[in-house]
């Protein structure tokens, strides 16, 4: 499977009771699949799939992928502590008609890299499709190291991974050493430097609600090379970044952020809190913001 495009760790919207929102989860991916997103990763960190049962995390499987209906890929999150309980996502994935997985390092274990890859390769024996590695150390505390990477060459499944480590040297490292397995930007202020390096794909929590702006960065940058006209596109969207990765508030302007798109995403589940007052009209000023600007980079607002 080729990685290429705009991915997009879709939210999981809720009622006030933290049931799911069934048809607001169906306009989200209505949505996206409209706007011309390239894929849909389900039970991602962005869909809260820590929140939710075993029981929910399955059974949301199967709800979006008859809302896909086969006109996206859908990608299925694995994470989970224990090898077993990723394991068994995976062959639930499988059952439901996931395309390929996303396996990330299992947290709070902190786990070596021969042990990280002996995880990975216990999930891919068991679903036998492709994935996308996911290493974001600051969440799960431990890189994706070398050692890992090398023993993860044993089988063809492991085809991209998701950088999220915002270290410039693992770019490097990936691009150069490791050119078998495709580079997926999983750190939004360096969509740049990732697209310079040869990554093409984004995995984008942002393009929930803001496909259209992440679809003109990466068709700028990647499809067209005018990283002149990117980087002003960049400098529109760096407040939106900024704003997202402040305050350990991410989900819940994700979710207000589709919500502001008309589509009512919800609260977020416990322990996370919804945004106050002033959160709220700070994300909805940087959005509008970075729309009448994107617009009239792309001469739609002229």
């Amino acid at each position: 499977m080729r990685f290429e495009g705009i991915y997009t760790p879709v939210i999981t919207p809720y009622h006030n009771d933290f049931s799911l929102n069934h048809d607001a989860l169906e306009a989200t991916i209505n949505r996206l699949i409209e706007a011309g997103v390239n894929g849909l990763i389900v039970a991602g960190t962005t869909g809260e799939y820590y929140a939710q049962t075993t029981e929910e995390r399955i059974e949301m499987m199967s709800i979006a992928q008859e809302i896909i209906a086969g006109r996206r890929p859908m990608i299925v999150g694995t994470g989970a502590i224990r090898t077993e309980d990723s394991i068994l996502y995976a062959k639930a994935a499988k059952k439901a008609g996931a395309d390929a997985l996303l396996i990330a390092t299992p947290p709070y274990a902190y786990p070596t890299g021969r042990e990280i890859a002996l995880h990975a390769l216990a999930i891919d024996r068991a679903a036998d499709l492709p994935a996308m590695l996911y290493n974001y150390p600051g969440r799960m505390c431990v890189n994706m190291d070398e050692e890992t990477l090398d023993r993860l060459g044993r089988s063809s499944n492991f085809c991209a991974i998701k950088e999220s480590s915002g270290n410039p040297d693992r770019l490097h490292m990936l691009a150069r050493d490791y050119p078998h397995i495709a580079l997926s930007c999983g750190m939004d202020d360096q969509a740049l430097e990732f697209f310079a390096w040869g990554a093409r794909s984004w995995v984008c929590a942002g393009s929930n609600f803001a496909p259209e702006a992440h679809i003109a960065l990466y068709q700028t940058c990647v499809v067209e090379g005018n990283f002149t006209k990117g980087r002003a596109i960049m400098s529109t969207m760096l407040p939106l970044m900024r704003v997202l990765e402040q305050g350990g508030k991410f989900v819940q302007c994700i979710k207000y952020g589709l919500t502001l798109r008309g589509i009512d995403a919800g609260p977020p589940r416990k322990p996370l809190q919804p945004l106050n007052k002033d959160d709220k009209r700070q994300l909805a000023e940087v959005i509008s913001t970075m729309d009448i600007a994107i617009a009239n980079i792309m001469g739609e607002g002229a």
